[in-house]
């Protein structure tokens, strides 16, 4: 600690030695700096507040429909290429700047320092401003007017420029996927008219012509089926049932050589047998239930005589000459006609039917990858025309938003503080900028004072002689006798000289406006 103090010591007598010196270099630095914050020259600012407002009714009917376009991307995207490079080169060459940029270097040295200086900052999401310093008070106002001017075209332009360009390119698009479309529909088409038997079709249900060739033969099949039996149960029917039926005369005399005995007859009761399971199968209004329900009838007009040899009362009616014809057996044939006719049909049919079917699986087997090939034409046709359905939709969509951009004015920019020609400067801030200098010059002579005395081989105390290792016997101090204004002589000067300076900077603040005055002070900044 003692070791500190010393050295401290020993620094700060050092420099008080040296304290003209100190002083001298805070004049020097002070000065220079004073002269150079009173020689920077005024900047002066123009600004500008934008508001971007949306049609409140017309952009939520809008969506889904048309392109989102909303406030916020637009004033974003504005805001992003505002200060691209064509956007500046167009402001350099509508103002004065261009003057200040003769050659190439030079002007994209001063595309660069506008895209640094010009500030576009947001305020909320509808509201920003734009800024521009400048030392010229005139050329901030038409940058910042410039910049506005630029901000509407984009805003109006921009936008339609785009949708022309999609329309064109959409419209490209379209017509490129129509003739593919064309193309892949002829494809299909010939394909189609040379395999058309074996390819899926609405008429099929979808289903391909082999597949279907093989289902109407199974279906055939089936019907044939029934067919048959049906003509069988008829035959059977009409073997069973009598051509002739008895008259009245005849009846009357059966019934009196039966002396009014009626026998139980095997026919009726097999007729009335067979009539029940048809009811069970089929309704009363039938063909084969009334049939078989006018047999029974028939029967029970005829009694049974009970004569054997297979024969009913019809029959001995006929042999006693009282038959009639038998309108049930008549009906049974014709039946059985039309049921014969009906299963040389089917048979016909279906012998059709398997020759097709043979011919499209004798197709199908030389030709194994017809179904694959189809399958990629199909698909293609199909990706073709999704995609042309959906350009074509993007196109009205894109219509759409042109026109609500366009004829309902959807996006409106409004400018709510509109620029003003700057009066008073805005930088740089002397008082400021002085008060650091003053502290820079201070601490800068102090800084001196101390280097000098750290450098000063000298011995200011007793200390500094020991510390060479020689024994020191003692000092001998300054003896002063009465007063001693003199002593103080040194602090009086050197604090005048640091009041002096102090006064400097006073005047130096409050002084700029007769430098400004002065005879070529603006070209001496300038040079600065």
């Amino acid at each position: 600690m003692d070791q500190l103090l010393n050295a401290l010591h020993r620094y700060l007598v050092g420099a008080w030695r040296r304290r003209w010196l100190a002083l001298a270099g805070a004049w020097l630095l002070c000065l220079g700096g004073w002269v150079g914050v009173v020689l920077m020259p005024n900047q002066y600012e123009a600004s500008t507040r934008l508001y971007v407002d949306a049609d409140a009714v017309l952009t939520p009917l809008l969506r889904g429909l048309a392109i989102d376009s909303t406030p916020a991307n637009q004033v974003d995207l504005l805001q992003r290429t505002l200060l691209s490079r064509p956007n500046l080169e167009k402001l350099v060459s509508k103002t004065d700047l261009d003057l200040l940029a003769p050659d190439p270097v030079r002007r994209n040295a001063l595309i660069e320092q506008l895209a640094t200086a010009i500030r576009i900052q947001s305020q909320t999401n509808n509201l920003f401003t734009i800024t521009y310093r400048n030392t010229r008070p005139r050329l901030a106002y038409d940058v910042v007017q410039t910049l506005i001017n630029i901000f509407v075209e984009s805003a109006t332009g921009t936008n339609r420029a785009q949708m022309q360009n999609a329309a064109h390119f959409l419209d490209a698009q379209i017509s490129e996927y129509e003739a593919k479309l064309r193309e892949a529909e002829h494809r299909r088409a010939d394909f189609q008219a040379k395999y058309m038997e074996l390819l899926p079709s609405d008429a099929n249900g979808g289903v391909g012509g082999l597949e279907a060739a093989r289902a109407q033969v199974t279906q055939l099949e089936g019907e044939l089926a029934d067919a048959t039996a049906r003509r069988d149960m008829l035959a059977q029917d009409l073997h069973s049932t009598s051509p002739l039926q008895m008259s009245e005369a005849g009846r009357a005399a059966l019934q009196h050589n039966a002396g009014g005995a009626a026998a139980a007859d095997p026919d009726l009761l097999a007729a009335e047998k067979k009539l029940r399971e048809l009811r069970l199968k089929y309704t009363d209004d039938h063909p084969e239930v009334i049939a078989a329900r006018r047999l029974v009838d028939a029967l029970k007009a005829a009694p049974y005589t009970g004569a054997g040899g297979g024969g009913g009362g019809a029959h001995a009616a006929a042999n006693g000459g009282h038959g009639l014809p038998n309108g049930v057996y008549d009906q049974i044939k014709v039946k059985l006609l039309d049921a014969e006719a009906t299963v040389t049909s089917l048979h016909r049919q279906l012998d059709e039917a398997m020759k097709a079917r043979d011919r499209l699986a004798a197709i199908v087997r030389n030709e194994p990858g017809l179904q694959a090939e189809y399958m990629d034409l199909d698909r293609d046709y199909a990706v073709l025309r999704k995609t042309y359905e959906e350009l074509l939709g993007r196109r009205e969509v894109m219509r759409l938003s042109s026109a609500a951009d366009t004829d309902a004015d959807k996006l409106r920019l409004q400018i709510i503080d509109p620029p003003q020609m700057p009066r008073a400067p805005v930088a740089p801030k002397r008082a400021l900028l002085m008060a650091g200098v003053l502290i820079a010059g201070l601490g800068g002579g102090a800084g001196l004072a101390l280097l000098l005395a750290h450098l000063d081989s000298c011995f200011y105390t007793l200390n500094d002689l020991r510390s060479l290792g020689l024994p020191v016997l003692g000092g001998i101090s300054l003896a002063r006798r009465g007063p001693q204004p003199r002593a103080l002589i040194p602090y009086v000067t050197f604090g005048f000289g640091v009041m002096l300076l102090v006064a400097a900077f006073g005047a130096f603040i409050t002084g700029p406006h007769w430098f400004a005055a002065m005879p070529g002070s603006h070209w001496l900044a300038r040079f600065v």
